[in-house]
């Protein structure tokens, strides 16, 4: 892809394959000289200046008065400098590509005088509701010149959407990894590079023959992505990539550079069709015109600033929901459902994007949406997700606040369930609007009934808003009864994107676990002593009662030594193994007496730093501690805590924004809060020391499932230590342990892995590492490896093996499984 090089065997198994197929789907071809041309011989611009006012001028015109004028040239140039960034209006690449995009989805105005009258008109570069109305246009070999040189950067294809470029496409051979060619465009991107490509850039894709992923403007290399299409058939996408080109069209693309390869290309269509790569299924399945508008349109937004792009699972199920929602009941209301995607794999931005799309469909008339949860902090991530993507939601302090919303026919609103209590009582009229949206986050949590039907939060909130439709998010997998009763009560399952394709797609990283114990040396007369210092006063009943009450191993597990034996371990491990990594870690406490404990047993160890969020004492405080010093030791930790951070909104986000950053704490100690809806990447070890089952413990594990990449730091896996005995010895049946017997098998395929048989893989990835070094005869000759090692390829391999058979060894380290395999591998 660059100006010194040029490589045959890419440009016959990728480029020319990918340049074919984009005709065959609709594109026009441009030669270099054409493309050249039309951007006045200015290799430093990237717009097709001319093919760009010919498709202004035939898009746009205004009416006054009854009649249609046309657009003048000169609006049309008008129209193009307000496009274009010029270098006072740069503000770096993702704000100025902002910028640019809603320019384009917007458009602009354009100010006519007729008649001495002077008015304001619309003006469009892109007919997104007609595809066909715009020009497709793609060329090869594209130059354009780096920023302050005269030097220019190579793009193997670009695509034009009525002279703008959209697409840019980085071809490689199928020897090749993309990894390479994803930093490639990563790195044109930047202020040095040729940036001012990216500022109208739409879609970036890196691909090869056996592979391809995608991206847009700023995306990191871990967050690329592959596509798999629900809608394309391998028929459909044979038949594009076999069509025959024109006599035209061959012309135009075997000229230049390519036409010394126009007879290889002949030959090969003559011996038949060829077959269908995975290359191009992702072109067809992104580039085809109504598929790359609709994307571009509907499914990208700016959460906070960084540019995003549904991925395949979004785009789907919001497709399936919007053709849900566009069908009537009997009742004449619209028909909801659930989406059903897990954990991770972005659900907020699935419910912004959702919206978006609503309130641009033009078959529901003035669409309004309430985005409903069941907790405080659910309520504040989801509305700061809308309002960062340039959605403004107004949050409901109140249910009477939500009810003079509903009533103002407010257009977007989050509020909590337990409002519509209070907004029912206030409001005896109902809101009978079919196009009102109800979206409710965790579905399953609050809307169905223990034995089917309605909760009696969702009962009052159906009350109110008797013909809206609801549609239903979750991101774990349904209890059997659950399932049945959430289905039943919204209308049926619309998508689902289960934990095993999420981790198939690298959209989230795999979970390891582990069953962790630690010696406690709990003895009779310490725990008796135990007992007569806590139990002073009261009668011999209570004591029994007392002994009763603590005989129990979760009672028990919140005493000072267990803590202590498990802080100690846990304190180890972190320091061993994951200490200056850049990776952190959460304790699950069971109590917030026993997370003070345990924070101060780290801290009296002294090796990692940690801190506790939680919730602030009340006044039942410390009802699960039969003693006054577990209470007594929560409030005077709170009262330390407001002492220093004044509120407990300080306090929450100033300890939560630390421990996203690359400093302190190391290790951050949670009971409940956090243990749901918290997206912190770094996160990597969950350290459990508190009973969980079924959601809260497939919630809470989640919360290590993040991608995460910083320079050559990448997350592989994260890891969940489990010191309760949750899982004990894993296997393939899941619902055979009590945390997870309410679940249907199938839904929980891929949820966790046994880190034994992660470790297992040790001597295997060992051996692939030496096998490379097979032609090396003297394996004692420093000198021949250094020699081996000299090819590129054979250097790039070894990288690879080794950075496998590191990540295996880091792994087996942290695990107290290594010395049993290590020693059935000996007897063997």
């Amino acid at each position: 892809m660059t100006s010194e090089s040029f490589n045959p065997a890419e440009k016959h198994q990728s480029q020319i394959p990918a340049l074919q197929l984009l005709v065959a789907l609709g594109y026009t071809p441009l030669p270099e000289s054409e493309i050249i041309r039309q951007r006045g011989g200015r290799l430093r611009n990237v717009v097709l200046d001319d093919i760009l006012v010919e498709q202004l001028l035939k898009l746009n015109s205004f009416e006054y008065r009854g009649k249609s004028y046309p657009f003048d040239l000169e609006d049309a140039h008008d129209a193009i400098r307000r496009l274009k960034p010029t270098p006072d209006r740069v503000k770096g690449l993702k704000a100025t590509n902002q910028d640019v995009y809603d320019t384009l989805i917007l458009g602009t105005t354009i100010t006519k005088t007729i008649d001495g009258d002077s008015k304001s008109f619309s003006f469009r570069f892109i007919d997104w509701e007609n595809p066909a109305n715009n020009a497709f246009h793609v060329a090869a070999e594209v130059a354009v010149e780096r920023t302050g040189s005269s030097a220019t950067k190579r793009c193997d294809i670009v695509a034009y959407v009525n002279g703008i470029p959209f697409i840019v496409i980085e071809n490689k051979r199928p020897t090749e990894g993309l990894k390479k060619a994803g930093s490639q465009l990563i790195g044109y991107q930047s202020e040095d590079g040729i940036p001012q490509l990216f500022h109208f850039a739409q879609l970036l894709i890196v691909a090869n023959r056996n592979e391809a992923l995608y991206a847009t403007v700023g995306t990191p290399r871990k967050f690329w992505h592959a596509w798999r299409d629900e809608d394309d058939t391998e028929e459909e996408v044979a038949r594009a990539a076999n069509r025959s080109l024109t006599n035209e069209e061959t012309d135009r693309v075997f000229s230049g550079s390519f036409a010394s390869v126009r007879h290889f290309f002949k030959d090969l269509q003559a011996g038949g069709a060829r077959a269908v790569t995975e290359q191009d299924r992702t072109i067809h399945a992104l580039c085809r015109p109504e598929r790359l508008l609709d994307l571009v349109r509907r499914f990208t937004v700016f959460d906070g600033g960084i540019r995003k792009i549904a991925r395949h699972q979004q785009f789907f199920g919001i497709k399936l929901a919007v053709e849900r929602v566009k069908q009537f009941d009997l009742a004449r209301t619209r028909k909801g459902g659930v989406i059903w995607h897990t954990q991770g794999s972005g659900k907020s931005l699935t419910m912004v994007m959702l919206g978006r799309a609503l309130a641009l469909d033009k078959a529901i008339p003035n669409p309004r949406i309430i985005i409903v949860t069941d907790r405080d902090d659910l309520d504040k991530q989801i509305k700061g997700t809308f309002k960062s993507c340039d959605m403004d939601p107004v949050r409901a302090t109140s249910g009477s606040h939500l009810l003079s919303m509903i009533r103002a026919k407010t257009p977007l609103i989050t509020t909590l369930i337990n409002k519509f209590d209070t907004a029912l009582r206030n409001g005896e009229d109902p809101d009978e609007d079919p196009n009102l949206f109800v979206l409710i986050d965790e579905s399953h949590r609050s809307q169905t009934g223990t034995h089917g039907g309605y909760g009696q939060l969702a009962v009052k909130m159906r009350r109110l808003l008797p013909r809206a439709c609801y549609l239903g998010f979750t991101g774990t997998p349904l209890l059997k009864n659950d399932k049945r009763n959430t289905f039943t009560t919204f209308g049926g399952l619309i998508h689902h994107y289960k934990i095993d394709e999420a981790v198939a797609d690298g959209a989230v990283v795999p979970l390891l676990y582990e069953g962790r114990l630690v010696d406690q040396q709990i003895t009779g007369g310490v725990i008796d002593a135990w007992f007569d210092k806590i139990s002073e006063g009261l009668t011999d009943q209570q004591k029994a009662d007392l002994k009763r009450k603590f005989s129990r191993m979760d009672a028990l597990s919140k005493t000072g030594q267990a803590i202590r034996a498990k802080a100690f371990d846990i304190s180890e491990h972190y320091r061993q193994h994951w200490q200056d990594t850049g990776f952190k870690a959460q304790l699950v406490a069971p109590s917030k007496a026993a997370a003070v404990r345990f924070k101060e047993v780290l801290d009296e160890i002294g090796h990692v730093t940690s801190e506790i969020i939680m919730s602030p004492p009340d006044e039942n405080e410390g009802n699960d501690d039969v003693d006054s010093e577990s209470k007594d030791l929560v409030r005077r930790f709170w009262a330390k805590m407001m002492t220093r951070y004044k509120t407990e909104e300080v306090y929450n986000r100033e300890i939560i924004d630390n421990f996203k950053g690359s400093g302190e704490p190391e290790i951050l100690i949670v009971v409940s809060k956090l243990l749901t809806g918290f997206d912190a990447p770094r996160n990597t070890v969950l350290y459990v020391c508190k009973p969980l089952r079924e959601h809260n413990l497939l919630q809470a594990i989640a919360r290590v499932n993040r991608l995460f990449e910083d320079g050559d730091t990448e997350k592989q896996f994260g890891f969940i230590i489990d010191y309760e005995g949750l899982l004990g010895e894993l296997d393939r049946a899941l619902t055979t342990y009590t945390a997870f017997a309410g679940f249907e098998d199938s839904d929980l395929i891929g949820t966790v892995h046994d880190v034994k048989e992660e470790i297992r893989r040790l001597p295997q990835l060992h051996d692939q590492l030496w096998d490379l070094f097979k032609p090396v005869l003297n394996k004692k000759d420093m000198e021949a490896f250094e020699q081996f090692l000299g090819d590129e390829a054979i250097r790039q391999e070894f990288y690879e093996r080794f950075r496998a058979f590191g990540r295996c060894l880091h792994i087996a380290m942290s695990t107290r499984h290594l010395m049993s395999l290590r020693r059935k591998r000996s007897r063997r």
